[in-house]
């Protein structure tokens, strides 16, 4: 069943891009998030979504957001896109689609390509906004921006 709004963002713990273990729970109640879910390491869509974020990673830390990106690829392959694209975030592997699915992110084109779907956690840990669109991956750092900043 799909996360909606007004719902806690399910807690999970997962590895990030440098094999550390990173569970939700522990920042929630000091730090609120953009939690991102993407198809695949080095695509095109899913370079321009990681560095829209990297390329606005200020005005989201300065609004107290931090950004969390999710896909089923590997430690390795996180660490090795983080490394390439200077990202400045936490990237976490999910390889067995276990909080993929915990949040509903379905995937699109009969299944054939991971979802692409990003969520606004405020800091109690409740889902704010949700975007849901898979081939506009840079609209995803622009509404998530637009919703934070009018909060």
């Amino acid at each position: 069943m799909a996360v909606i709004v007004g719902e806690l963002a399910p807690d999970f713990t997962l590895e990030d891009q440098n094999g550390q273990s990173f569970h939700l729970n522990s920042i929630l109640g000091t730090e609120s998030i953009i939690l991102y879910f993407y198809p695949k390491d080095e695509t095109p869509g899913c370079v321009k979504e990681a560095c829209g974020f990297r390329d606005n990673f200020k005005e989201f830390e300065n609004l107290n957001y931090r950004i969390i990106g999710i896909s089923k690829d590997s430690v390795d392959s996180h660490a090795k896109f983080a490394k390439h694209h200077n990202l400045p975030y936490t990237l976490l592997s999910d390889s067995s689609k276990t909080v993929v699915n915990l949040y509903g992110v379905e995937s699109s084109l009969l299944g054939l390509l991971p979802g692409r779907k990003t969520f606004v956690i405020d800091k109690n840990g409740v889902v704010t906004h949700i975007f849901d669109y898979q081939f506009k991956a840079k609209q995803h750092v622009a509404d998530a921006l637009k919703a934070i900043s009018n909060e």
